[in-house]
């Protein structure tokens, strides 16, 4: 059951590894926030490059 109260507003979107709701990077189909990312990034082929 969705919460209309969050459909378009922060915090709407929520991260599919661990379900926070805080900075959820939804750019090219992610849907992690930054914690996860940084925890499975380099599996996921991105390198850091500094």
């Amino acid at each position: 059951m969705t919460n209309k109260k969050r459909d378009k507003k922060k915090g709407a979107n929520i991260c599919s590894r661990c379900g926070s709701r805080g900075a959820v990077f939804q750019r090219l189909g992610l849907n992690l926030c930054r914690r996860c990312f940084r925890e499975v990034a380099s599996e996921m082929g991105f390198k850091k490059y500094r």
